[in-house]
């Protein structure tokens, strides 16, 4: 890493903290001695998910964020909980491969809502599993 100040290109990481998904750093030249913070990000790998008819979309992270907060909408659930579950499951996501089955992202994101919200899980649940009467509502709810 080369210092802002100075252009020397030796410094040394004074502390190192990871925040939403970033490792920050805390960093000193050893030239100068002045201390600059950077962030590191993962670069994101493409990713495609395959639909139930076959066909295939690029993974979309804002189409995943607005299904968990329209889960969660009116729950007491808060947006660092949320970007928390969306990192996971995204993690989990580039575990699987270049492609991904668009019922495996529905099966990640329901785990995680199982663990945060009750409501927020039957509520995505009932979309991703297509729940077509109250019989279906009902026998979800007797496995919870």
């Amino acid at each position: 890493m080369r210092c802002p100040y100075c252009k020397h290109d030796e410094t040394k990481v004074v502390d190192k903290r990871d925040v939403e998904g970033k490792a920050k750093r805390r960093r000193e030249c050893l030239k100068c001695e002045k201390r600059f913070n950077t962030q590191e990000l993962l670069e994101e790998i493409d990713l495609t998910v395959v639909k139930k008819d076959g066909r295939r979309e690029d993974f979309d992270q804002d189409k995943l964020k607005r299904g968990i907060v329209i889960a969660c909408q009116k729950r007491p659930v808060s947006t660092e909980t949320i970007e928390r579950m969306i990192a996971t499951i995204q993690d989990k996501l580039r575990k699987e491969g270049k492609e991904v089955q668009s019922q495996i992202v529905g099966s990640f994101v329901s785990k995680e809502l199982k663990k945060v919200d009750d409501v927020a899980y039957i509520r995505f649940a009932s979309v991703y599993k297509d729940f077509s009467d109250a019989a279906d509502f009902k026998r979800e709810l007797q496995q919870l």
